[in-house]
């Protein structure tokens, strides 16, 4: 068997899953027609369609070595989001692929817990009865009360402004005009401007508001745009489906991982231009491991 053997083959495998997701053709010989007009358009790979079926039938279909040019092994590789096959053979793991198809054979027993209502909690299996009742509504009105403090702190915290100078403030009260962003003394007195926050810095998973002057501990500041600085980071890609994000989310491989946007622009740290994430880009990476 050639040392390549199981990579060619699942690599093959990778290349024409994405194609057939890509087209709405569904018989062999048109997904492999689409997938040459693709090769040639948007990546500049010549490859026929009758020379991928040969490769594709050898190998995959009937599990015997073909021998590919290595060049045309990273153009394949590259229609795939990897640099070369090279890569492609870094990241991918033979277990992978056995534990993939061994997948068929493991039974998996699932057992249904029946839930617990609220009624049945407190009638039948803590016995608390009227107490118990009692007991948790205490809570939820202590909870209403606790978030009702908490937003009305919040609301007064957003009214603060920045910076208002102090000189004489003891003896002159300052009114805030609607909608200008100013205050002004009551007495003919000279206006007041607001400090305005015009930078920004990545923080984590969104851009965070800042004075251009200030000390982000480290991070780049940059002008704030307020298209860019709406982009936000999925933190959580194994929610997302073809089904709920196709269409509304984008991408950027680097270093053999994937990361989501919520909107078109470029990456935050790398500056690499975010692509519209298909729906073979969904499939593969939209399940992969929460970041801790």
């Amino acid at each position: 068997m050639s040392k390549f053997l199981p990579e060619k083959k699942k690599l093959l495998e990778e290349v024409y899953e994405k194609a057939s997701s890509e087209t709405s053709e569904t018989s062999f010989s048109g997904i492999l027609k689409y997938l040459e007009i693709q090769l040639r358009d948007e990546f500049q790979i010549v490859l026929s369609y009758k020379t991928f079926e040969n490769y594709y039938k050898t190998i995959v279909e009937n599990d015997q070595d073909y021998n590919i040019k290595t060049q045309i092994l990273d153009d394949l590789s590259k229609y795939v989001d990897y640099d070369n096959f090279k890569e492609y053979c870094a990241e991918w793991k033979t277990f992978e692929h056995k534990v993939t198809e061994g997948a068929s054979k493991v039974i998996v027993h699932v057992i249904n817990k029946p839930l617990v209502t609220m009624p049945e909690f407190l009638t039948k299996q803590s016995n608390l009865g009227i107490i118990g009742v009692l007991l948790v509504c205490s809570a939820f009105a202590g909870n209403k009360i606790l978030n009702d403090k908490k937003e009305s702190e919040g609301i007064k915290q957003e009214q603060m402004i920045e910076n208002i100078p102090t000189e004489n403030t003891s003896k002159t009260s300052f009114t805030k005009m609607p909608s200008t962003g100013r205050f002004l003394q009551p007495e003919n007195s000279s206006v007041v401007n607001v400090k305005q926050k015009e930078c920004m810095f990545w923080d984590l998973d969104h851009y965070e508001r800042t004075f251009c002057n200030e000390n982000a501990n480290g991070k780049k500041v940059i002008a704030y745009q307020s298209e860019s600085g709406n982009l936000r980071k999925i933190m959580r890609p194994d929610t997302l489906t073809v089904e709920n994000a196709f269409g509304k989310v984008w991408y950027v491989k680097s270093n053999h991982h994937v990361e989501f946007f919520n909107t078109y622009g470029q990456h935050p740290e790398n500056d690499k231009t975010l692509k519209e994430a298909t729906k073979y880009i969904i499939s593969k990476y939209g399940k992969q491991k929460t970041p801790e």
